[in-house]
């Protein structure tokens, strides 16, 4: 919150198909929005899981006309606002 961006979102990303060139291309666009401070590759009913921020709503709602729907590959998009973070480190369990 101290530095405009309180919303976090998760975006569940399913693409057309899985060649390496659909997943390189796919890759290459997500790592450049700024937005976006995560991206991994899932096993699952998604190929990709992004944790994006955002100032508020309508925030998201340019983050998705800007960039998110403009990624290659994409067939289907979910998004989900986290309501409160419960836990967070970055600590390994060592």
């Amino acid at each position: 919150r101290k530095i405009g961006v309180p919303s976090t979102v998760f975006v569940e990303i399913t693409l057309r198909g899985q060649a390496d060139d659909v997943l390189d291309a796919f890759e290459k666009s997500v790592a450049r929005i700024p937005d976006v401070l995560e991206c991994h590759l899932m096993a699952g009913s998604a190929d990709y899981l992004l944790k994006v921020v955002a100032e508020d709503t309508e925030d998201f709602a340019r983050i998705h006309r800007q960039y998110l729907a403009r990624l290659p590959g994409v067939a289907q998009m979910q998004s989900s606002f986290a309501l409160r973070t419960v836990f967070k480190t970055t600590a390994l369990p060592v």
